[in-house]
């Protein structure tokens, strides 16, 4: 009795080490994976995504220009048709208030009457030909003024289609030309008006 209780002793205290020892070796695997987690966990981590620049600024560098800059034609080409059209407007100015070279071929044609009417002439043919003469040169002289002014004030206007396709015209060329056409127009037909003496025609003198 007394050998068969030392052997059950010694049996069953074999049986736990095998437990323990089995224990251990199950616990193994497990140990090491959470060691190694916690080895990850504590180390540095790099990150997921690397940020670029959005651009490399260099001396090779391209950089595009917010605008282009204005050919030096097209702005010779506004600079000519804004004179153009400051000319047109000044002729017309010139047609309806006179001129200097309308003023001396009036004088001329008053003094070339003069000359010419007989000393004992009537006085219908004296007004005719002494004022009669010089101010239908006058109106002659504005209304070629005046129709140069019309002409420029429409070829600076019509320009633009005869030019480079796309090419805009500054808007204070475009005022400045349809007053000189505008101004042109009243001259011209004032003008015409006044050779005709339908407009401040000579007096009656008889």
């Amino acid at each position: 009795m007394g050998t068969q209780t030392e052997n059950e002793t010694e049996t069953g205290k074999a049986a736990e080490a095998g437990s323990d020892s089995g224990d251990r070796r199950g616990a193994g695997p497990e140990a090491e994976a959470a060691v190694g987690a916690g080895a990850a966990d504590s180390g540095t981590t790099e990150p997921d995504t690397e940020v670029e620049p959005d651009a490399e600024v260099g001396p090779d560098a391209e950089v595009e220009p917010d605008a282009a800059p204005e050919p030096e034609a097209r702005v010779a080409h506004g600079v000519g048709q804004g004179a153009a059209a400051i000319v047109s407007a000044a002729l017309g100015v010139v047609s309806l208030t006179g001129s200097w070279l309308g003023t001396v071929a009036a004088a001329r044609e008053t003094l070339v009457g003069q000359l010419e009417t007989a000393a004992g002439a009537g006085v219908a043919i004296q007004v005719e030909e002494i004022y009669g003469d010089a101010w239908r040169t006058s109106a002659l002289w504005g209304g070629l003024f005046a129709l140069t002014a019309l002409l420029i004030g429409v070829v600076v206007l019509a320009r633009p289609a005869f030019g480079t396709p796309g090419a805009g015209q500054a808007p204070w060329i475009r005022s400045v030309a349809w007053a000189g056409v505008a101004l042109g127009a009243v001259g011209l037909l004032l003008a015409v008006l006044k050779y005709t003496d339908v407009l401040l025609g000579l007096p009656a003198t008889g």
